[in-house]
């Protein structure tokens, strides 16, 4: 008999709540076929098994609540199919120490502003075959929750003492290992962007200042109460930390787009044939990733515990996509490289796998600003919420047929409002005007995107 345990799920993925059960007793399954669906802090995963044979036992249920190890199910092989070594949790490994850490697999950056709402997003969490973790020959401490992280007992007992979750912290080490120095700088981090102090502050790195207790609305009728979903809860220590961390400005501008979407209209169909579609986002995300070459501020990050900015070279634009479940944030990898077609067909690509709950979690990583288009649904204009650490997220709402004064007459314009959320430490009032005047500049005389994008 083998056991199949959860695998690493992600970085700073602990577990989940089991959402399905996707196999019975007596299915004969195969290596790579997802057996349960979890929903974690960052989005709803299938589970591949990682041995195969025919179920006997399945140890989970809707509901359960399981962390990293925990067994899922166990299958007789003795059909013939050798399955690969059973997966144990770091923690109950007793091995002695060997010379390479257990692996630790990238996960995606949380939820991004405005992404307030829960992801519903299927990603196919890869089981890693797990090397043994060095350990001290002291056993972790008994008060230690949830798998071990690749750190040593003597980390683990710093980051409890300042209050800092393990979990939440990077490792700079060999693939991942968490030495003192490391949980020392997420605590600065925290202390420094959050402006807080003491263990409240660092646990999770997220949280704002304590709410005072809601009044008690039963009295003045009847209330339901739900529980936060895994995602929503991540949502919300994000969104947090966001608002709390970066002093937010939002100013307004509309673009003239009336040639624009004439073009839109005139070459929808040659996208189409790529199966792509010709919206007004992804001509954006080409227009970002221009205008960041221009203002390379607004493609950067801070840095205050060590005061300073992070300029990133590459030019990764998170875009907004509405699911049953909310909102997420796929990243269109290199956009300043690939043409407007490539683009669309892309965020199309993107879209599909967010409301088929297909994004991985790698999906969703890298974002260096982002744009949100509420258009489809109406408004005049919005703050979105800087996706920290991102700098800067663009807010796009319903164009809208205006009068327009053209020198001796009025004239009826297309006009679409863009609002522009910004991180007022890295970026000033002029130099965010003249980056969202530069964007309605291109979109008003799309040549601009040949001359300099």
């Amino acid at each position: 008999m083998i056991e199949f345990r959860i695998p690493e799920l992600g970085e700073n993925v602990a577990g989940g709540d089991v959402t399905r059960v996707l196999v019975k007793l007596g299915d004969t399954i195969a290596r790579e076929q997802p057996v349960i669906e979890l929903e974690t802090d960052k989005a709803t995963i299938e589970v591949p098994s990682s041995v195969a044979g025919v179920v006997k036992e399945i140890k989970v249920k809707q509901g359960d609540k399981v962390k990293v190890g925990a067994v899922v199910l166990t299958v007789d092989d003795a059909g013939g199919q050798q399955a690969p070594r059973e997966e144990k949790p770091p923690r109950e490994e007793k091995a002695p120490e060997p010379a390479q850490p257990a692996p630790r697999a990238q996960a995606a950056e949380a939820a991004p502003a405005p992404r307030s709402q829960p992801e519903k997003v299927v990603a196919m969490a890869r089981p890693q075959r797990q090397q043994q973790e060095p350990q001290a020959p002291a056993p972790a401490p008994k008060d230690e929750r949830g798998p071990a992280a690749p750190a040593a007992p003597s980390v683990r007992k710093l980051a409890r003492e300042v209050g800092v979750d393990i979990n939440d912290v990077q490792g700079s080490g060999s693939q991942g290992r968490i030495s003192q120095d490391d949980v020392k700088e997420h605590a600065r981090r925290i202390l420094s962007s959050v402006g807080s102090s003491g263990a409240e502050a660092a646990r999770g790195g997220a949280r704002s200042a304590m709410a005072p207790p809601l009044p008690d609305f039963s009295k003045w009728g009847e209330v339901e109460r739900q529980a936060m979903s895994n995602i929503r809860r991540k949502t919300a220590e994000h969104l947090s930390l966001a608002w709390n961390t970066i002093p937010h400005v939002t100013q307004a501008e509309k673009a003239d787009i009336t040639s624009l979407d004439a073009l839109r209209k005139k070459y929808a169909a040659d996208v189409e044939k790529r199966e792509g579609k010709l919206t007004v986002t992804a001509i954006l995300v080409k227009v970002l990733a221009a205008a960041v070459k221009q203002f390379p501020q607004f493609n950067a990050s801070v840095d205050m515990s060590s005061q300073e900015i992070v300029f990133k070279k590459y030019v990764n634009v998170g875009v907004a996509v509405d699911t049953d479940r909310g909102l997420l944030v796929p990243v269109i990898r290199n956009a300043d490289q690939k043409n407007i077609a490539q683009i669309a067909v892309e965020v199309q690509q993107a879209a599909v796998k967010a409301r088929d709950r297909k994004l991985s979690l790698e999906d969703m990583s890298g974002g260096g600003i982002s744009i949100s288009n509420l258009g489809g649904i109406g408004g005049t204009h919005f703050s979105p919420i800087v996706n920290w650490p991102e700098v800067a997220i663009l807010g796009v709402s319903r164009g809208h047929m205006e009068p327009v004064w053209a020198g001796d007459q009025f004239e009826p314009r297309l006009m679409l409002p863009l609002s522009l959320s910004y991180d007022h430490r890295v970026i000033d009032g002029a130099d965010a005007m003249r980056f969202l005047r530069w964007v309605a500049d291109a979109l008003e005389q799309p040549f601009l995107l040949s001359l300099h994008g």
